[in-house]
């Protein structure tokens, strides 16, 4: 690689994400004898607003901007991220330039006592921060409560020992990278839970212009999760996707360069699931993503998310 005299990596605060940020910062080293890497943790808009839905609020680029920035201005040279956080479009300039293999991306179930979903009790109430698991939750338990829930997973899971929530549910490679899996009390299978776009994945993003940054951090691509997510954005991207749209995409790699990626648009309420799969070449992973898309909107997804963006 080209020598540069240090890589600093722009991170959120929180323990999850300083845990990415270290763990990509180990794997730099490793690769790259020598190489000095540093940490530039930052507090995010998304971070300090907790009182209200992402959605309400502006999204999840609100994870991202300031980390960003710090690329634009020359303060940093990557930005680590969970790809579930990752708006479908970057900003003019940017790139990701990696993606680490895939952890598990199942959501995770966490109560106070139930082994499954369908052990809950009726009426129980559910914490989650997601328009995408609100709505396919509801569409199995109609009768759950859901209310908001931000924070880091440690004040979400302190909401629930306390008694405030019966359940929640969280990613569950968050929980496991923080060695928290034993909290875990089900692992919802995609067909109950689709998980969210890039779920369980770890992205790098760098300055396009930023050739040195680029070419260190390409020694850590994934090219099953790149080509995995490509596609799930692809398909987050055609129908504009956002936190006001209860989305969902997973493509599952398969023999031969395969990629199966199965995609969801719902109501918020769960009164109706649009679903729809398709596979091909992971060389086109975009363009599959494209194409179910536009199977789903041809389905209904397209009136669907209209009206949802003029609420």
């Amino acid at each position: 690689m080209t020598t540069t005299p240090a890589l600093v990596i722009a991170t959120r605060k929180s323990k999850l994400a300083l845990w990415q940020a270290e763990h990509v910062a180990a794997l730099l080293r490793g690769a790259h004898p020598g190489l000095t890497v540093e940490l530039l943790p930052m507090s995010t808009k998304g971070d300090q607003i907790l009182d209200r839905s992402l959605a309400a609020i502006g999204g999840k680029g609100l994870f991202i901007k300031e980390l960003e920035a710090a690329l634009e201005d020359g303060r940093a040279h990557l930005a680590v991220h969970s790809m579930k956080d990752v708006p479908a479009d970057l900003p003019p300039g940017m790139t990701l330039a990696a993606m680490l293999p895939r952890a598990d991306p199942r959501d995770a179930l966490i109560t106070r006592g139930a082994r499954e979903l369908g052990d809950l009790p009726r009426g129980a109430r559910l914490g989650t921060s997601s328009l995408r698991r609100r709505a396919q939750l509801l569409a199995i338990r109609p009768d759950l409560v859901i209310t908001t829930l931000r924070g880091n997973v440690e004040t979400r899971l302190k909401r629930l020992d306390e008694g405030e929530l019966d359940a929640i549910v969280l990613a569950a490679a968050g929980l496991t990278r923080l060695g928290l899996q034993s909290r875990i009390s089900a692992l919802l299978d995609p067909s109950v839970s689709l998980p969210a776009v890039g779920q369980g994945v770890i992205g790098i993003e760098c300055r396009s212009d930023d050739l040195p940054a680029c070419e260190a951090v390409s020694a850590l691509n994934d090219a099953a999760a790149h080509a995995a997510v490509s596609a799930e954005r692809a398909f987050a991207r055609r129908l504009g996707g956002s936190c006001q749209s209860p989305i969902a995409a997973f493509a599952e790699p398969g023999a031969q360069e395969r990629l199966t990626l199965r995609g969801l648009v719902a109501e918020p309420d769960g009164s109706r699931l649009i679903r729809d799969s398709i596979a091909g070449s992971a060389a086109h992973a975009a363009t599959l993503g494209d194409a179910l898309a536009e199977r789903v909107l041809e389905a209904g997804a397209g009136e669907l998310l209209e009206r949802l963006a003029r609420a």
